[in-house]
């Protein structure tokens, strides 16, 4: 349902903001060169931490510490934890160098998102003092609309770091038939 929905909402945003024909800026004549620094980057790292090592410190706490039920103390300690688990990244190493069928490139660039998607998870989850839907809290039982009835947005482009958090409000009504 949600790619309906989004997929809908992206097709009409671009009606919105383009036009067929419409001219489109250059690109800068080193547009890329920073994603293929990246990728040789990581495909040529020599450093002393499995990508596997570290994916599975990263899959046990948040096992432990963001389970289904979750509580303060478990939250405080998943986030240094997973913060932890995320200062391995740089040290990562690679043993395939080869540019064609990578898996072992692959695999580290899923841990830098999955690193990063964790950590907003684990984050957001600590911060929000509360039980809504699937985010349950033994600490926090009932739902607190009044300090909480907004959606929380996570934002990390380095996994080493921690995310920062923002809130934007709940839409209260509904869409009229014009906006269907």
């Amino acid at each position: 349902m949600d790619l309906v929905v989004f997929g809908r909402r992206a097709a009409l945003t671009t009606q919105e903001e383009f036009k067929p024909g419409q001219a489109q800026p250059d690109l800068p004549a080193d547009c890329g060169e920073a994603t293929i620094s990246k990728l040789d980057k990581l495909r040529h790292s020599t450093g002393s931490e499995p990508t596997a090592k570290i994916r599975i410190e990263m899959q046990k706490t948040m096992q432990k510490y963001a389970a289904v039920f979750r509580r303060q103390d478990y939250l405080e300690i998943g986030c240094k934890a997973l913060h932890e688990d995320s200062l391995k990244l740089p040290h990562i190493g690679l043993k395939d160098r080869g540019q064609i069928w990578n898996t072992d490139l692959i695999e580290a660039m899923e841990l830098e998102n999955l690193m990063i998607q964790a950590k907003m998870t684990m984050y957001a989850a600590e911060n929000r003092k509360e039980s809504r839907g699937a985010h349950a809290r033994d600490d926090f039982t009932e739902r607190d609309d009044v300090n909480w009835m907004k959606h929380t947005l996570t934002t990390c482009s380095d996994p080493t770091k921690e995310p920062k958090i923002t809130y934007r409000d709940v839409i209260h009504t509904t869409l009229d038939s014009s906006e269907v």
